[in-house]
Parts: C-alpha cells; sequence; structure tokens
C-alpha cells in the first residue's frame, strides 16, 4: 500500500477519532488537538504498524493513549448543572474559565456519515450532554474502559491490551465505572423521534414570541436553565419564567437558528432581531418535555464551530 493511500486511510477516522476523544476530553478543541497528534504519532509510527488489527482499531488506541496524557495534567470538566448548588433569579453571576466547563460539539464532526442508521442512533447518545458529563466524573483510565467497550463495542481482553490492563481490572473499572454513569441507553433507530423535534421546532417557535406562557409548557416541572461560563443554574418552570421576564429580558426579540449539538436539538441565538450572536441554545429533550436547556454563551468560539454566522441579514 502507497504512502499516499496510508494517509487516506488515516484521515477517514477523523471524525470517529473525534466523537471518540470528545467523549474522553469534554471539548471539541480539545478534541480536535488530540486527534491530530493521534494522527502525527500515527503517520509516524506508520512502518511499526502490523496489521494484525484494523487501522481504525490501532488508531482508537493511539487516541486513548493521547487523551490519557492529556488528563494527567488538567482537571476534568464539568457539566452546566454541576457547579454548586441550585440558583435563584436574583443570584450572583460567577463565570468560571472556558476550561472549566464542559463545550457542546456538532453532531457532523463527531458522528460519521456512514455509519448504518442504528449505529449513529447510539453515537448520538453517546455524545449527549449528559452522558458526557457523567463520563468527566470517571478517573480517565475508568473512563476509556467504558467508552471502548460500551461505545466502541471491544471486548475487555481487547480493551485490557489497549490500556495495558489485565482483564480483571478491567472488568473491575467497568464495574465501577457502570454504578456512576450507568448504561448507556439504548437508541432507537434514527435518534431523536419525530414528536421530539417537533417538540423542539415548537420550543423555538415559542421563544421568537417570547411566549412564556407556551415555552414553560413545553418543559417538565423540574427543569433546569444553565448558562456557561457562569455558575448560575436554576430549576423549575417558575424559577426559569421569572428569569427569563427578569435578567433575562434581553432575550426578547430573538432569532433562533437550528443546529445539531450533542446528539440533540440545538440552536443558534441572536438578540437584537438576529444582530447579536448570544447564545448557543442545547435543549435535552426527555419523551415528550423539554428537561434541560443550556445557553452556552462563548459564541465567539462555538458558532464558527456551527457554521453559524456572526449575525443575520435583516
Amino acid at each position: 500500500m502507497s504512502a499516499a493511500a496510508n494517509i487516506e486511510d488515516l484521515e477517514a477516522h477523523r471524525v470517529a477519532l473525534t466523537g471518540h476523544c470528545y467523549r474522553m476530553l469534554g471539548s471539541p478543541a480539545d478534541a480536535d488537538d488530540a486527534v491530530q497528534e493521534a494522527m502525527i504519532r500515527a503517520w509516524r509510527g506508520l512502518d511499526r504498524f502490523d496489521g494484525r488489527a484494523s487501522v481504525r482499531t490501532w488508531l482508537y488506541r493511539i487516541a486513548t493513549n493521547v487523551c490519557l496524557d492529556a488528563l494527567s495534567s488538567r482537571a476534568r470538566r464539568v457539566g452546566p448543572t454541576e457547579d454548586g448548588p441550585q440558583g435563584t433569579p436574583e443570584s450572583e453571576l460567577v463565570k468560571k474559565p472556558r476550561t472549566h466547563w464542559l463545550e457542546p460539539i456538532a453532531d457532523q464532526v463527531a458522528i460519521p456519515q456512514d455509519e448504518q442508521p442504528a449505529e449513529q442512533a447510539m453515537l448520538r447518545q453517546s455524545i449527549r450532554l449528559a452522558f458526557v458529563a457523567a463520563l468527566q466524573r470517571l478517573p480517565p483510565r475508568q473512563r476509556a474502559a467504558l467508552l471502548m467497550v460500551e461505545v466502541l463495542g471491544w471486548s475487555a481482553a481487547e480493551t485490557a491490551e489497549a490500556l495495558d490492563m489485565t482483564v480483571p481490572a478491567v472488568n473491575s473499572a467497568l464495574q465501577r465505572a457502570r454504578a456512576t454513569v450507568g448504561e448507556l441507553r439504548e437508541a432507537e433507530p434514527g435518534g431523536l423521534t419525530a414528536e421530539q423535534r417537533r417538540l423542539a421546532e415548537r420550543y423555538a417557535e415559542a421563544f421568537e414570541r417570547y411566549d412564556l406562557d407556551a415555552l414553560v409548557a413545553l418543559m417538565r416541572e423540574d427543569a433546569t436553565l444553565s448558562m456557561p461560563p457562569y455558575a448560575l443554574w436554576l430549576r423549575g418552570e417558575e424559577q426559569i419564567r421569572a428569569w427569563m421576564l427578569g435578567r433575562g429580558i434581553g432575550c426578547e426579540g430573538s432569532r433562533l437558528v437550528p443546529v445539531d449539538a450533542c446528539g440533540a436539538p440545538a440552536f443558534g441565538q441572536y438578540r437584537d432581531g438576529g444582530r447579536t450572536p448570544w447564545s448557543l441554545i442545547v435543549l435535552d429533550v426527555q419523551d415528550d418535555a423539554v428537561a434541560g436547556v443550556v445557553h452556552f454563551l462563548e459564541v465567539e468560539d462555538l458558532f464558527p464551530r456551527f457554521g453559524l454566522p456572526m449575525s443575520l441579514p435583516a
């Protein structure tokens, strides 16, 4: 096989590797860096690739070790509702650095389009914010073991070889990880149902009208609202309504542009009729209601990653 063909073989797996590294690291920027480092290591080691495993398996092993190296020197990222206790609409806004927070990823850069629909649905479930946030609570090797077995479908023996562990150690790590994270929910082929996508559309329509009665009617009673990089988060319809009619009133008159993020419906939010990029909204839709709303406010980095412009035409 020629060197050019080998390079193409490596690049063919970039999207799958990006999704894997995102699950490990909780940041699309960190995932990009890890995949690039894995590609460099793989290219330099092509002469040592013996073909006993597939190129994809070999690349996953390299990328996992890149992520483990990175995690050895950094604090874990936290989910939007994990930093401190529940607040109120009057609570102080405390801003944390971007490196503190779990960040969203665009579906198209993390889920290979050539996978079967059922596999794509499972991969969408595995980049949901709640699941990736739970993963970040695990020690790095537990995290890697769980992903290799539950998401990649590797055996305990294959995982042990990749992580330089014994099979009993892998099984023990899996037992502890599953107790923390829980089993991956079985995904329906195609991911979100048509009813759930319509629910997200109704949410966007109510938000653009700023019809708070219609908006909270789409939410569970215990729904949450969070706004990274601020640590404040709220729970419950009345708290969310009070925020949006109070300190969040500047969102009135917003326009929303649909995107797919973290296996969930999401929107680029523009305030002032489209002139001001404001947030990337990611919805947690469970069954027939919105269980959580996250407004990621670091739009200067996030919007380009989702192909969103920095303003909308009038």
